[in-house]
């Protein structure tokens, strides 16, 4: 059996935070607000996981209002998410995410991001499909006030509790 989750998360930029996208930590005078690092990649690609598995969504095991989280790395938090997908008696086979943004570029950093994904996730590079667009300057995405990320899991079954 196989499935396939959907995941998007948005964060805003502001002053005085790490930029952290993809597990990697983008020179920047701004960064993203949340309650972990905000890694919207990362989170996009958990919440799309946790979908095809049928396990819920980010909120639900990594709550805002849980201290526990604060400042947490995502790269930690999907290290979790896929355990729990495996637990569940699913493998990832492959991951298609795309960062929506008009600042910074991700070309520089795209290939060290799908490294540090495949490797989180025990993939092959090759595996991991990440592409980047703006948005036209278009919305609060465009005027470069915040990130956005898309993500689309594809997972198999690996056990029989799964069918």
């Amino acid at each position: 059996m196989i499935r396939v989750g959907l995941g998007y998360d948005v964060h805003p930029l502001v002053p005085g935070r790490r930029l952290v996208l993809g597990g990697v930590e983008i020179p920047s005078t701004i960064g993203l607000s949340g309650h972990s690092d905000a890694d919207v990649l990362l989170h996009a690609i958990g919440d799309a996981l946790l979908g095809a598995a049928g396990l819920g969504d980010l909120g639900v095991h990594f709550p805002s209002d849980d201290e526990r989280w604060r400042d947490r790395s995502s790269v930690e938090l999907l290290r979790i998410i896929h355990q729990l997908v495996q637990e569940a008696g699913w493998q990832v086979v492959f991951i298609d995410a795309t960062v929506i943004a008009e600042i910074p570029r991700i070309a520089p950093y795209r290939e060290r991001m799908r490294e540090r994904i495949a490797v989180t996730l025990e993939l092959p590079v090759s595996s991991v499909s990440l592409k980047a667009t703006t948005n036209e300057r278009l919305g609060f995405v465009g005027r470069g006030e915040g990130i956005a990320a898309l993500a689309v899991a594809t997972v198999r079954a690996v056990s029989e509790r799964t069918s």
